[in-house]
């Protein structure tokens, strides 16, 4: 007698629970830099897909506090470097040779999808409601933007941060 039901001993799936993370060839040249988030929840999320992406540090204004639960390994992977102001230090990343690249919306904002990174980059992000300021859209190499199908106008900076980090690992898988 046949049934349509799939033979239950053959899996073409099967759950793999914390599978180790990929090697990368070199460290990532990238880094992100943080304007005053007011959720430390979006800044200990970043954290986290930064550490999946083998993101080595973050450079986070005002008052950066991690949340363990929600960082996970990323608080202890990845470095914090607090600083008072991001302008100067944007400032002294250009010098080092690092391309500015915003993650805003913009007049002049290259979609995400279509900007092609340049390895030793700096993504910078914005506040959740202000969004970056224009003294340090005035500093940028390059700004990009996600695309919004729907209402609200904008991601959350959390998401919209996860989803730029993959792209450029995406374009620079091996580091």
């Amino acid at each position: 007698m046949q049934t349509n039901q799939p033979d239950q001993s053959q899996h073409k799936f099967e759950h793999v629970r914390h599978k180790p993370p990929t090697a990368l060839k070199e460290e990532r040249p990238l880094i992100v830099a943080c304007s005053p988030l007011r959720s430390n929840v979006n800044l200990s999320t970043i954290f986290r897909t930064a550490g999946c992406c083998g993101v080595r540090e973050i450079i986070a204004t005002g008052n950066a506090k991690l949340i363990g639960k929600i960082a996970r390994d990323g608080a202890d992977e990845v470095k914090l470097t607090p600083r008072n102001s991001l302008p100067p230090v944007l400032k002294k990343l250009k010098e080092d040779g690092y391309t500015l690249v915003g993650l805003e919306q913009t007049t002049n904002s290259t979609e995400l999808s279509q900007y092609a990174f340049p390895k030793k980059a700096v993504l910078v992000v914005g506040s959740e409601r202000e969004g970056l300021s224009q003294e340090c859209l005035c500093l940028l190499d390059a700004v990009v933007e996600i695309p919004v199908w729907g209402m609200p106008y904008s991601y959350n900076v959390a998401t919209a941060t996860s989803m730029a980090i993959y792209e450029y690992c995406r374009q620079h898988p091996a580091g």
